[in-house]
């Protein structure tokens, strides 16, 4: 059977400009599958894509007029319940066979061709072998688009009326075109209210012609660009903007380049039809603002490319891609620079009025904030996370870090998040922290200080980076740890996908500062320092953090390509110097490839397991002379030994050398489960023998539970 090529396009009114990439590849992603699905195109037929702020389209090559047929064998029911003794039909086979063709088939007829007896073992079945006919491109295709439409991840729906002026339809905003070609020939299907055709619509202002005739599916694209001024590929088009992007700043020279942002070049390509890249500059007084601020009112308010030096450093003019290309660009390029205008105004306007007030002078401010009704004010929050900090930055001065100064941190919390306050974070929110910065430097305040206001944020996000001096990491866990505490204090915990307090975020923070700090801090310890601080709001820091911390490190270190055996075998110890995981990790991993290791490591099981069954509580004690059998004797030598060296190797940190020392009790472990009854008739004995086995557990299990790397 010959095959074309296809091609469907749906042109509606502007499409939301965030959603149009995720828009174009589910139209054109599901309308494939269910061609696929459908016999219509094949596993070798290919899938383009294409997206614009005006039209969703879908191209694939090798699509067929029509499925080829193919065998259909359905098992209907048993023999005996679908025939009679003369073999004629029970009323429920006819009501099967009539609901699988039409209510009119011969049945009896229907039987005799298409119905077949086959045994399964069991008894004897009913079993429909018929061919099918294959499905139509026109049949198949109304039936793909209307799976593609339904399965489109819209933000919002809109519900409009059509030009009859009785139906609704619902879709994420009006259409009002279809086009669907097969090679030269329009698929006569039809979608939201309209018929299939084969002409569309090109630029709402540069088009030569409209509307845009397409002369087979192949041509689309190339049409729509010469004809229709329209480059319909969403890839093409942000393509040709970088290309742009980078050209005018090459011709401005100085170093200069846009700046990078994916999420921008994404929305800005959902925005133009055909891109066209303009200079465009503002007044250098505004480069008194900090640079951040100018950056964000451009990127979020007017879709801007600000233009950054070599250096990094906010130059006065920027980048705009605008959806029309005059001859003369002075009007467009003028408009823009007149709007932007207001914009950074204000921003200095803010920056401006916020300095005429200290941070400190805002403090009163925040018990005016509510928090959360059962957590009290931002105020209160505050006291609560500088309480937490004095413990966090008293415990490093003990541990020996020598920049940890429990005042510098207190007054960076009493501060953090002061700027919430200012007008310039209240227009902007994501620039809270970094104002706090800027505005503890114009307060004269430490260096350290005013980082750590904008770095007790951190990390916001996967993969970004940590706080950068001491203070800021100790305003930072407290922060972390009295949003986990208090939260999980009252019983807000995340479920599935729902975590309204990015309390696995603030989780894994934690966890970074601890391992990547490689902080001399015990995860139990400040979990339980940060309760006493909420006094009666919270009855006690719940032992459920704790494990919800440790599940979130051991989802990371699986991420990071740990197995499950060495994650479960390291964190079923419960470290509480997170900093040490990761040598714990690598030393069980070279102790498992070890010779010894899997007969250890079952051992270590087996010994666990009679330790559990044990009455009362065992004490890891050896009596010498009750000691009968050679093999215990044996053991009890090996464990003298070998312990006190396991042991001086864990206590200098050396957990690989701690770990390949125990394997020189295999032999003596082996002998002792092969010689020695355990359980003896003799109390004693028993309560000896049971004292040799806690403490070879014990030595064992110093680095990590061992017993998790049994098979």
């Amino acid at each position: 059977m010959t095959t074309k090529n296809l091609l469907v396009e749906l042109f509606v009114e502007e499409l939301p400009p965030k959603a149009l990439k995720k828009l174009g590849e589910a139209f054109a992603g599901v309308l494939f599958e269910q061609l696929k699905a459908q016999g219509l195109a094949t596993a070798e037929s290919a899938l383009t894509s294409f997206a614009s702020p005006r039209r969703l389209a879908a191209h694939v090559t090798d699509v067929s007029a029509q499925a080829a047929d193919k065998a259909v064998r359905q098992k209907l029911m048993p023999v005996s319940v679908g025939l009679y003794a003369d073999g004629s039909p029970t009323p429920a086979l006819e009501k099967k066979i009539k609901s699988l063709t039409n209510p009119n088939v011969d049945v009896g007829k229907y039987i005799v061709e298409c119905v077949v007896r086959e045994h399964d073992g069991k008894a004897e079945q009913l079993v429909l072998s018929r061919m099918a006919v294959g499905t139509t491109l026109l049949v198949g295709l109304e039936s793909a688009l209307e799976e593609a439409i339904a399965n489109l991840p819209i933000p919002k729906v809109m519900t409009y009326q059509l030009a009859d002026g009785w139906s609704d339809v619902k879709f994420v905003r009006p259409a009002h075109g279809l086009v669907a070609l097969h090679g030269s020939e329009v698929v006569a299907v039809q979608a939201l209210g309209l018929k299939a055709g084969n002409s569309t619509h090109g630029h709402r202002f540069e088009a030569s012609v409209d509307p845009v005739v397409l002369k087979d599916a192949d041509s689309y694209a190339e049409t729509l660009a010469k004809d229709g001024a329209v480059i319909a590929s969403f890839a093409a088009r942000r393509a040709e903007i970088v290309r742009q992007l980078a050209a005018a700043a090459t011709r401005l020279g100085g170093g200069v380049k846009a700046i990078d942002d994916d999420a921008l070049l994404d929305e800005v390509t959902a925005l133009v039809e055909r891109p066209n890249v303009l200079v465009c500059e503002f007044e250098k007084e505004f480069l008194d603002v900090p640079q951040e601020c100018l950056i964000l009112t451009m990127k979020a308010n007017q879709k801007y490319f600000p233009l950054l030096d070599a250096a990094g450093k906010l130059s006065n003019r920027f980048l705009v891609v605008s959806n029309i290309s005059p001859l003369d660009a002075s009007a467009v390029i003028g408009g823009n620079e007149r709007v932007v205008r207001p914009r950074l105004a204000d921003a200095k306007f803010f920056f401006d009025q916020d300095r005429m007030k200290t941070l400190a002078s805002r403090v009163e401010g925040l018990g005016k904030v509510v928090y959360h009704n059962k957590l009290g004010t931002q105020g209160e929050r505050m006291e609560r996370v500088q309480a937490i900090a004095r413990v966090i930055a008293r415990q490093l001065k003990e541990a020996g870090v020598q920049d940890a100064h429990d005042g510098n941190a207190e007054e960076a919390a009493m501060l953090a998040k002061t700027d919430l306050l200012t007008d310039m974070v209240g227009e902007f929110p994501e620039l809270q922290g970094t104002m706090g910065r800027y505005y503890a430097l114009n307060d004269g305040l430490r260096g350290d200080v005013a980082d750590a206001i904008e770095d007790h944020y951190k990390p916001r996000f996967a993969g970004d980076e940590l706080p950068r001096g001491t203070t800021g990491v100790v305003v930072a866990l407290a922060d972390k740890l009295e949003t986990l505490v208090g939260m999980f204090g009252i019983g807000n915990l995340p479920t599935g996908d729902k975590d309204p307090f990015a309390l696995r975020r603030h989780a894994l923070g934690v966890i970074r500062m601890l391992v990547e700090k490689d902080l001399p801090l015990g995860l139990g310890e400040l979990v339980d320092a940060a309760g006493p601080v909420f006094g009666d709001r919270i009855a006690h820091a719940p032992r459920a953090l704790t494990d919800f911390i440790y599940d979130r490190l051991a989802g990371s270190l699986r991420e990071q390509g740990y197995s499950a055996q060495e994650v479960d075998a390291v964190l079923a110890l419960r470290p509480q110097r997170l900093g040490d995981v990761a040598k714990r990790l690598a030393a069980v991993r070279a102790f498992a490839a070890l010779p010894e290791a899997p007969a250890l490591a079952a051992a270590n099981k087996r010994v666990g397991n009679i330790l559990k069954k044990a009455a009362g509580t065992v004490d890891a004690k050896i009596n010498p002379a009750l000691l009968q059998e050679t093999a215990e004797k044996s053991l009890a030598e090996a464990l003298q030994t070998v312990a006190p060296k396991a042991e001086a190797a864990f206590a200098s940190g050396d957990y690989a050398a701690s770990l390949q020392a125990l394997a020189a009790l295999k032999g003596p472990v082996d002998a002792f489960f092969d010689g020695v009854m355990v359980n003896a008739e003799d109390p004693a004995l028993r309560a000896n023998r049971l004292g040799l086995l806690a403490t070879l557990h014990q030595a064992m299990n110093r680095v990590a539970d061992l017993s998790k790397l049994a098979a």
